[in-house]
């Protein structure tokens, strides 16, 4: 059904069928026949990208704008049958505008709401970042080091990178 309706769509545009991919169940976040079809436009040899539907082309706002803007880029057109939306036309690149509008509307949202989040985590005392795992050692490690051991014979018998060693031994001792 949808190949039918994009073979007559073309037809009726007098587009001529250079190039036709078909992904089947691809939610894969590197889909093959897709970059084919980038690079066939990279080497200029389509004019215009079309598809049935705009969730068929990007799997999510940014990557469906980061592929509208390369196509854009490159001088190829793209249309979407079902949503309507014909990049080849002033009125649908002025609809792709609104979209990358809308998409940085939401990075900077999502932005916001994940630096609130951490500011909530830390005013409740939350510790934030990579757990102080060589830090728990400082004790063994400095004691090994008194007793002539090497840095790297620390790490190795401690199980901690050598510049963790190097780290806990250049800090200062803290006080009790």
């Amino acid at each position: 059904m949808q190949n039918k309706a994009m073979r007559e769509y073309a037809a009726r545009r007098g587009w001529t069928i250079a190039m036709q991919v078909k992904e089947v169940g691809s939610g894969a976040s590197q889909r093959q026949l897709r970059e084919k079809l980038l690079e066939a436009a990279r080497r200029r040899e389509i004019d215009v990208v079309l598809v049935w539907r705009l969730d068929r082309w990007g799997r999510s706002v940014t990557d469906l704008l980061a592929t509208l803007q390369e196509l854009q880029h490159l001088g190829v057109g793209f249309v979407s049958l079902t949503e309507a939306l014909d990049l080849t036309t002033p009125a649908g690149r002025a609809m792709a505008a609104l979209l990358s509008v809308f998409a940085e509307f939401e990075r900077e949202i999502l932005g916001e709401r994940v630096r609130a989040g951490l500011a909530h985590a830390r005013q409740n005392g939350k510790r934030l970042g990579r757990p102080a795992t060589a830090a728990l050692h400082t004790k063994e490690v400095r004691k090994l080091h008194r007793s002539g051991l090497s840095k790297s014979e620390i790490a190795r018998r401690l199980h901690i990178g050598r510049t963790s060693v190097r780290r806990i031994l250049a800090a200062p001792p803290k006080k009790k």
